[in-house]
Formats: structure tokens, C-alpha cells, sequence
């Protein structure tokens, strides 16, 4: 049960990410495990600043989108893509 639960965090979280993010996302599966992993840096990230991460659901996606979001960022200062998750081509000017 708790993996279905990652899962449909990972995918909310993941979502609602490329639409903060203003990107199309990574796909599906993409932006499940993007959820899962900003939960995860999102729950160290509360922790540290001394939350005890005792939450209900709302509290859980919210964490989850802010690491998701954070980890997003980072992804695409060091790739360099800034407008989507994807390999898209772009016109030369």
C-alpha cells in the first residue's frame, strides 16, 4: 500500500511540477519518480529546517512539489534546458 502511495504522490507531484515549471514534463514515468525523488528532498529539506514531518496528505504533496520543483530546477541549470523537460528542437533565428 505505501508503494501505491509513493506513486500517486510521485505523480501529483510530478505534474503539478511541469505545470510550476512551465515544461511539458518528463512523461509519465518520468515524472512519477521526479515526484518521488523531490519527495524525498523536500522531506530532508523540512527536517533540516526543524519539521517534524508529521503530516496528512496536503502536507505530504506540498513537501513532494517544492522537491520536485527544487530538483527540477537544479536538472536544468546543469542541462542547460530551461523551457522543457524533453529533447525538443528548436528553430535557429
Amino acid at each position: 500500500m505505501h508503494v501505491l502511495w509513493w506513486i500517486v504522490v510521485g505523480l501529483i507531484a510530478g505534474w503539478a511540477t511541469g505545470k510550476i515549471m512551465r515544461g511539458s514534463g518528463y512523461g509519465a514515468f518520468m515524472d512519477i519518480l521526479v515526484g518521488i525523488v523531490g519527495a524525498l528532498i523536500g522531506g530532508w529539506i523540512m527536517r533540516a529546517l526543524g519539521f517534524s514531518g508529521q503530516g496528512g496528505m496536503i502536507y505530504t504533496i506540498l513537501v513532494a512539489i517544492a522537491g520536485a520543483v527544487i530538483l527540477t530546477w537544479v536538472l536544468r541549470l546543469i542541462t542547460g534546458n530551461r523551457e522543457t523537460g524533453g529533447g525538443g528542437m528548436r528553430r535557429a533565428a
